[in-house]
């Protein structure tokens, strides 16, 4: 013990002690210099940006760019009008399938399920009540029952039947559309859209959510609200080409009753026809990765007038839209650049004899003509 006391006086006295020695091997290193090295050595990476901010990808345009080519459009959402209201039921629809289909399921397809559900139930009911024991002490031996068969097949053959029809029909004029007044390709990205107009100049309109403040301040609702809308005409028959860059979107506007997949590598086309200008909400239903709850859909439907002018505004053309008039300066201008110059006749020269002109190259040979 008496060793152990003196090897501990003999460790403090050189500054070895347990203590001393732990605060020396903990010591942290000069952190402003560390972190100074660190970042010549490397660039700052920039933060990922927070679910409130708009979706930013590098093709984005410059501020510049934007303020320029964004569209001063007068027409509003209105809420219950393509966008969620709260409620449990479909959406109010603005295109005519969309109308039909609300139809069948409102009309055939509910009654026919809550029928089925409450004859289910009361059947279940009144078995457990009518077949129970105490009531039934002596267990029925029946075995089958022809009657009861055949009603219990045929019934649900005729309620297929009933639905079937209607939505075969739906079907086929889903799949059947009219001939196209315009083309709208729609390409979705990680984690935005972009419309290519390949029927009025072939430009693009790139479309990112707007951030929460944006949005409020344009009277939008959140997590809808986009920079750059779809804009289309009223009362056009409009065909989508959808594809994808990356991974696997889906392009879905429920006020129009319109759903299709964006797949790599692989065009799907669908249409709709809306009357009635406004603005209509939507948004990617297939899961893409982490933004995927931040890639809206609005879709501006216009009056053509209006529609026309966002074309102009965009530095597209409408199609058929007469050309120009040619006025006299242009004519003169356009004939001087038409003219052939007056080039003068080459000659060849040879080392040993006269400049020959170039139609007598092929006959004078310039050592005879010394």
């Amino acid at each position: 013990m008496k060793t152990l006391i003196k090897l501990i006086a003999v460790a403090a006295a050189l500054g070895l002690s347990p203590a001393s020695a732990f605060a020396q091997n903990t010591q942290p290193a000069p952190v402003a210099e560390s972190l100074v090295a660190d970042s010549q050595a490397a660039p700052a990476q920039p933060e990922e940006a927070s679910p409130d901010q708009a979706a930013v990808n590098p093709e984005e345009p410059s501020d510049a760019t934007v303020a320029e080519s964004t569209y001063a459009s007068n027409i509003m959402p209105e809420p219950g009008v393509g966008q969620p209201d709260g409620r449990m039921g479909l959406q109010d629809q603005y295109t005519g399938i969309g109308e039909e289909a609300a139809w069948f399921h409102d009309v055939i397809l509910m009654p026919v399920i809550a029928a089925i559900s409450i004859l289910v139930l009361f059947l279940m009911v009144w078995v457990v009540v009518r077949y129970r024991r105490r009531a039934n002490p002596e267990p029925s031996r029946t075995t089958h029952n022809t009657m009861i068969e055949v009603i219990w097949t045929l019934v649900p053959v005729i309620i297929l039947v009933i639905i079937a029809v209607p939505s075969i029909r739906l079907l086929a004029n889903q799949y059947s559309p009219p001939e196209a007044d315009l083309t709208v390709k729609v390409m979705g990205n990680q984690w935005y859209w972009t419309y290519q107009y390949p029927d009025h100049g072939d430009f693009e309109v790139v479309s990112n959510m707007l951030s929460e403040e944006d949005a409020k301040a344009r009277g939008e609702p959140r997590l809808l609200a986009v920079d750059n809308r779809m804009v289309v005409p009223a009362g056009a028959t409009v065909k989508l080409i959808v594809t994808s860059n990356d991974v696997i979107h889906a392009f879905a506007v429920p006020a129009f009753w319109s759903k299709i997949d964006a797949v790599p590598g692989r065009l799907n086309e669908t249409w709709f026809k809306v009357d009635r200008p406004g603005v209509y909400y939507g948004q990617c239903s297939e899961l893409c990765g982490a933004r995927h709850a931040y890639m809206p859909i609005a879709v501006e439907v216009v009056p053509p007038a209006q529609f026309a002018a966002w074309v102009a505004s965009q530095g597209g053309t409408m199609p058929g839209a007469a050309p120009a008039p040619v006025t006299a300066s242009d004519a003169i201008d356009d004939t001087s650049a038409t003219e052939t110059p007056q080039i003068p006749e080459p000659t060849l020269v040879n080392a040993t004899g006269p400049a020959v002109p170039v139609e007598q190259a092929a006959t004078v040979n310039p050592t005879e003509a010394e």
